[in-house]
C-alpha cells in the first residue's frame, strides 16, 4: 500500500513538474508582453510587471500589418481544415470498412509518413507547385496544409468510424441505400463530433505553421502571421522583444482557444481507434 501511494504521489509530482515545464514560456511570454522598456532591460527581471503597459501591443500593430497577415492566416488554416476533411472522410470510410491487405497496408502508410521531416519533402513540394504556378499564393499553401494534414485526419477518423455499428450501415443497404447514400446519411452524422474534432485539429496546425509558409510565400501581401511575428527580429538577430511578445501572444489566443476545445475529442478519437478491432 505504501509502495502503491508513494509511486501514485510521483506520478503527480513529475506531471506537476511537466505542467510548469509547458507553462513557463507561456507565462514569461504574458509577462514581457505588458512590461515596459525600461522594465524589459532590467537586470532583475520579475514575473510580474510592475507598471503594466499596453504600448508593445499598440506597437506591434503600427509595426507590422498582423491584421491582414492573420486573415491570410485564418483563410489559409480554414480552407485546409475543410478540404482535409472533405477528403479524408470518404476515405476513412473505405480503410476502415475493408479489411483487406491494401488497407492495413494503407493504415501503416499513414502512420510512416508522419515521422517524415518537412526539409525532406519541402523540394518536391516546391517543384510541383512551381509547375502549377502556385508558388507564393495562399491556394498554393492551402493545398500544402492539405496534404501535410491529410495523413492525421485519416488516422484521426478512421478511429471514429469504427466506433460506428457496421449493422446501421448494412440496414441501410437493405433498404435500398447506395455507398455514398449510406455514407452521407447514415455514417456522417453520426461523425459529426470526429469530423469537427479533425477539422480543428487540421486548423490549429495550419495556423501554426512557419517553415511552409516562410519558403513558399514571398510577398508580404500573402504571408501569414507567423511569418510576419520574423519581422520583429533585426537584420542583426536583435528582437523588438516587447512588441514581439505583445503579437506572439495574441497570434497563440486562437490555437489555444481551439484546443481547449478539441483536446477531449482527440483523446477520445485515439482511444476509440485503439479499441475497436
Amino acid at each position: 500500500m505504501r509502495t502503491s501511494t508513494g509511486a501514485r504521489a510521483g506520478q503527480y509530482v513529475a506531471l506537476l513538474a511537466y505542467l510548469v515545464f509547458l507553462a513557463f514560456p507561456f507565462v514569461w511570454l504574458i509577462s514581457t508582453a505588458f512590461k515596459s522598456p525600461r522594465e524589459l532591460g532590467s537586470l532583475h527581471p520579475t514575473w510580474i510587471p510592475r507598471h503594466p503597459t499596453l504600448a508593445n501591443f499598440r506597437q506591434a500593430f503600427d509595426e507590422q500589418p498582423l491584421l491582414h497577415a492573420a486573415l491570410n492566416s485564418l483563410l489559409a488554416a480554414v480552407g485546409a481544415a475543410l478540404i482535409a476533411v472533405v477528403i479524408a472522410t470518404p476515405m476513412a470510410w473505405v480503410m476502415a470498412r475493408r479489411r483487406t491487405a491494401l488497407a492495413r497496408a494503407a493504415t501503416g502508410w499513414v502512420v510512416v509518413s508522419q515521422a517524415f521531416p518537412f526539409v525532406l519533402v519541402i523540394i518536391p513540394l516546391f517543384l510541383a507547385l512551381k509547375n502549377l504556378r502556385l508558388i507564393d499564393s495562399l491556394a498554393g499553401l492551402v493545398l500544402v496544409y492539405v496534404v501535410w494534414s491529410l495523413p492525421f485526419a485519416l488516422w484521426m477518423l478512421v478511429g471514429y468510424v469504427r466506433a460506428v455499428p457496421a449493422e446501421l450501415e448494412e440496414a441501410a443497404a437493405v433498404d435500398g441505400a447506395g455507398k455514398l447514400r449510406t455514407l452521407v446519411s447514415v455514417t456522417a452524422p453520426l461523425l459529426a463530433p470526429g469530423i469537427v474534432a479533425t477539422a480543428l485539429f487540421a486548423f490549429v496546425t495550419a495556423w501554426n505553421e512557419f517553415f511552409f509558409a516562410l519558403v513558399l510565400l514571398k510577398t508580404p501581401e500573402h504571408q501569414t502571421l507567423p511569418v510576419v511575428l520574423t519581422h520583429f527580429i533585426g537584420a542583426e538577430g536583435v528582437a523588438d522583444l516587447g512588441p514581439l511578445a505583445a503579437a506572439a501572444f495574441l497570434a497563440t489566443l486562437p490555437s489555444l482557444l481551439v484546443f481547449a476545445l478539441i483536446q477531449r475529442r482527440i483523446t477520445g478519437g485515439m482511444l476509440t481507434g485503439a479499441v475497436k478491432s
